[in-house]
C-alpha cells in the first residue's frame, strides 16, 4: 500500500458537552480523491462543521463580538 500524502486542514467544530464554536489546525493523511482521513480520536466529543483547506484564521465565531 501507498504512503497516504499529508494534508494540512482548520477544522470548524462544536463541542458536544458546551455547544462551543472552536477551530483547530492539524494535518491528515489524505486519500488520492483529496479528503483527509479525519481520525476518530479527533472526532470524539466534536460535531464536525466544516473542513477547510490550510491554515485558516478565524477572525470571530458567533458570539465574540457581543458588546
Amino acid at each position: 500500500m501507498a504512503k497516504l500524502k499529508q494534508r494540512t486542514v482548520t477544522i470548524l467544530y462544536y463541542d458536544i458537552t458546551s455547544l462551543e464554536l472552536n477551530h483547530e489546525i492539524a494535518t491528515f493523511p489524505q486519500k488520492e480523491q483529496g479528503r483527509v482521513i479525519i481520525s476518530d480520536e479527533f472526532k470524539k466529543g466534536k460535531s464536525i462543521i466544516a473542513v477547510c483547506d490550510g491554515e485558516v484564521s478565524v477572525l470571530n465565531k458567533i458570539g465574540d463580538r457581543i458588546e
